[in-house]
């Protein structure tokens, strides 16, 4: 089988080239070779696709393409030169294409309009709705949530593997029951060859099911063999502090305000689990993103609150 990934230099799609070459695929990566390198043992084409003919030197047909990108343009340009040469493709979006946070229904934001900013951060959820409209029904649509890791440099989950493992008193956001989803980067490029290999089309919601803050942080505790001492801080002590929400600096990753976000990590996504998504245990994902850390030497810093920053707000609750 002939596997070419738009993309396959960084994260996901790095992940997804690599288990392609596993299964035997003969893949193709085809990037612009600024976000890192592709795995060993694949091809890797230079390509710039925010240029017309951008994949002119990508060679041949494929039985499957995986594309990741984020741009409207970009996938339609992939989409017209690629006509006549690819067989099933699927597209990686996200579940930022829902329009609204506070419930976990199925509205969809509108397309991004063709003269909006493709590179602006806030337009993220309509352009990846433009970007599924490219498509139509005629590929698979991996709606992926929060996908955590080895390699995952965002620090959103990595921030309180790398927190739990240092010990001392914890800061812990809400409340033990509030709601919380993620995917292990293996288990959903997995499902996503698996999904693509059966042909399957149509969008897939791909993430656990909701389960709550408490049990995620036991899990990470469980996979580093510690036992934290956890102090949860309520929402309006948070907000009052100025502690930012999901990610970035001075936050505490993986936190929503609520009832503002209660759907953003609540969606049932049984349909994805019943066609084959399977989710290891948070103790896995959370060992092996520590062992993964302590290798590559990767520091924290990207999202989370820093030690004075912590040490100072957990002063504050006494």
């Amino acid at each position: 089988m002939r596997t070419l990934v738009l993309g396959g230099t960084k994260f996901l799609s790095r992940e997804i080239a690599r288990q392609a070459r596993d299964r035997g695929h003969q893949v193709v990566c085809a990037a612009r070779g600024v976000a890192g390198d592709p795995a060993p043992g694949v091809a890797f084409v230079r390509a710039d696709r925010s240029q017309d003919g951008g994949l002119a030197q990508v060679e041949g047909t494929f039985d499957l393409v995986v594309d990741v990108a984020r741009q409207p343009s970009v996938v339609r340009r992939a989409v017209a030169e690629l006509a006549g040469r690819a067989g099933h493709w699927t597209f990686v979006s996200s579940c930022s294409v829902y329009a609204d946070t506070g419930e976990a229904n199925q509205t969809l934001h509108p397309p991004l309009a063709a003269d909006a900013d493709e590179a602006d951060p806030e337009n993220y959820g309509p352009a990846k709705v433009a970007c599924e409209q490219i498509f139509g029904d005629t590929a698979l649509l991996v709606r992926a949530g929060l996908i955590v890791g080895p390699d995952d440099q965002s620090d959103r989950f990595t921030y309180w593997v790398e927190r739990l493992a240092r010990g001392g008193p914890v800061l812990a956001p809400g409340s033990p029951d509030d709601l919380v989803q993620l995917v292990d980067v293996r288990d959903l490029s997995a499902w996503t060859l698996d999904a693509a290999e059966k042909g399957l089309t149509g969008p897939y919601d791909a993430i656990s099911l909701p389960f709550g803050r408490g049990e995620l942080l036991a899990g990470i505790a469980a996979g580093l063999s510690v036992e934290p001492e956890l102090v949860w801080a309520d929402q309006a002590f948070l907000v009052e502090q100025k502690v930012e929400p999901w990610m970035g600096p001075r936050s505490l990753p993986m936190w929503l305000p609520l009832p503002e976000y209660a759907g953003f990590m609540a969606r049932d996504t049984s349909a994805t689990l019943a066609a084959g998504l399977s989710i290891r245990p948070v103790a896995d994902t959370a060992r092996d993103t520590l062992a993964w850390q302590r290798e590559s030497g990767h520091t924290v810093s990207r999202s989370g609150l820093t030690p004075a920053e912590e040490a100072e707000l957990l002063r504050l609750l006494g």
